[in-house]
């Protein structure tokens, strides 16, 4: 032990015995030896941030977010384990951030983006509501209201905006301005409720109020009275409102396909509302005629960028999540990686002297990765044995104990369920057998054991990765929680 504790110390004190050892020509040894010299080197920025974008993959935890990496490495021609994800870099802080809600081990949505944006966990299925509101119960909302991010910031004469590919009503975006006993009242609320609107007025009306610049996402039925069309959305309004000409009426552009979003005027500054899609947005796979990600992103980042004051945009990436509740590991990685290049084009976009960019996600899925499988396996295939020369795999599909191949990546439950529901409504059956190319398609479900409809959250922790000023303050294991006061000690240190 005297021994052990003195070498350690010697690597740790002097370059010069690191390099007598006998692996120091191995790029294993040099890359860490040059990753440790970049740690060394920075310094902390403890300067004030004019912006804060904080990007939010919904669903990415440290699981999907592994599955992700290795599917972009693979996509671009690498082995995949390897792959460095953009806010994977030297230059980012890093912590584990625990996820659960007030009143639940396994988070939803709704309070962890909440927690986010006010500075205090929250209830399952509420927004914005402190610890005395109650999921549907309308009486419960007045006196519990919590005063979010964008709010503050918006006192600081900041602009803001919000960019999501699920519906600007769900439950992330609607965290960054709206308050509600449920984060289904997305287009209307129980009669007699009179302490809250429904979460679309929520948005028009911070719209108009001048808390929200800019708006985008999926969700226009919402807007929409039911039985009326608008630039391709048709609206399910059940009070006859139309959102939409509210805020055109006031002045805001609108867009709904890409040729409208390509004619935005990003000089302007009337507020900007985009609404794709009835309900959330296109998988990245299957896009037509609407904005990527990081389309979005780039407009937004060039419309606020004109405050002078800065600003605050909060991304969503939110169609992982849906696919992970599919159990489709093929559109979760493709919208990870749409997630990524997003979180590339803000980075690109922004100064990190006076941009703090916080990269994140809500909450973690029951995803589960097989092993023991060798380097390079397809992360959407099958799970190929570990060769005994080079790195790569040996080609050959490992096989488990009935004698089939199994997939690298599965989920816990899910619709791909090995059990079956009977006629007697009793739960059996035998593992299907799968090859390579039905593992790889686009639409396959991933086999899973509990069978349920839709795949489930997890528990798990997820990661925040952070740059920018006072980006450091991002270190070990955090409440989620912690995030908004980062972003409030950066804008006002």
């Amino acid at each position: 032990m005297k021994k052990t504790l003195s070498l350690v110390a010697m690597l740790a004190g002097t370059s010069a015995i690191a390099q007598d050892l006998p692996q120091q020509s191995s790029t294993w040894f040099t890359d860490a030896q040059a990753l440790l010299a970049t740690q060394i080197a920075r310094t902390p920025n403890t300067g004030t941030a004019k912006n804060v974008i904080l990007l939010v993959a919904d669903g990415n935890g440290v699981g999907t977010n592994y599955a992700t990496r290795i599917y972009m490495g693979q996509q671009n021609g690498a082995l995949g384990e390897e792959w460095v994800m953009p806010y994977e870099t030297p230059d980012y802080s890093s912590a584990l951030v625990k996820t659960y809600n007030i009143n639940a081990q396994t988070p939803d949505s709704a309070p962890t983006a909440g927690a986010m944006n006010s500075g205090v966990k929250q209830r399952f299925n509420l927004i914005n509501l402190g610890d005395g509101g109650i999921h549907d119960d309308c009486s419960t909302v007045a006196g519990n209201e919590l005063t979010v991010f964008s709010e503050i910031v918006t006192g600081m004469e900041k602009s803001v905006g919000i960019v999501s590919t699920a519906r600007i009503t769900h439950a992330t975006p609607a965290a960054v301005y709206a308050k509600t006993a449920n984060r289904n009242w997305e287009d209307s609320v129980p009669e007699g409720c009179t302490a809250q609107v429904d979460i679309a007025q929520q948005l028009i009306n911070a719209m108009e109020a001048g808390t929200i610049d800019f708006a985008m996402g999926g969700g226009g039925r919402y807007f929409l009275p039911d039985g009326t069309e608008m630039g391709g959305l048709k609206g399910r309004r059940a009070d006859g409102m139309n959102l939409i000409e509210k805020a055109t009426g006031m002045g805001a552009q609108f867009a709904s396909n890409q040729g409208s979003f390509d004619g935005l005027d990003l000089g302007s500054d009337a507020p900007i509302l985009g609404l794709y899609e009835n309900s959330h947005m296109m998988y990245e796979a299957d896009r037509t005629d609407e904005p990527s990600l990081a389309e979005m992103t780039k407009a937004a980042i060039e419309y606020l960028s004109k405050n002078e004051n800065g600003y605050f945009l909060e991304i969503e990436a939110g169609r992982v999540d849906h696919a992970n509740h599919a159990g489709n590991a093929a559109r979760t990685v493709t919208d990870g990686v749409a997630f990524a290049e997003a979180v590339a084009m803000a980075d690109e976009l922004t100064d990190d002297e006076d941009t703090l960019i916080i990269v994140t996600a809500d909450h973690e899925h029951a995803v589960a990765f097989n092993g023991y499988c060798g380097r390079g396996s397809n992360i959407l295939g099958l799970c190929m044995g570990v060769s005994k020369t080079g790195i790569e795999n040996n080609g050959e599909p490992n096989t488990a104990a009935d004698g089939k191949p199994y997939t690298v990546m599965g989920y816990l439950n899910g619709s791909g369920a090995v059990l079956v529901e009977q006629a007697d409504g009793t739960f059996s059956g035998t593992r299907p057998d799968v090859t390579q190319d039905e593992a790889i398609d686009l639409d396959y479900v991933q086999q899973a054991l509990i069978p349920m409809s839709s795949e489930t959250h997890s528990g798990e922790d997820v990661a925040v990765y952070a740059k920018g000023p006072w980006s450091h303050l991002f270190d070990g294991t955090v409440e989620q929680n912690y995030i908004f006061h980062v972003m409030y000690h950066a804008v006002n240190p």
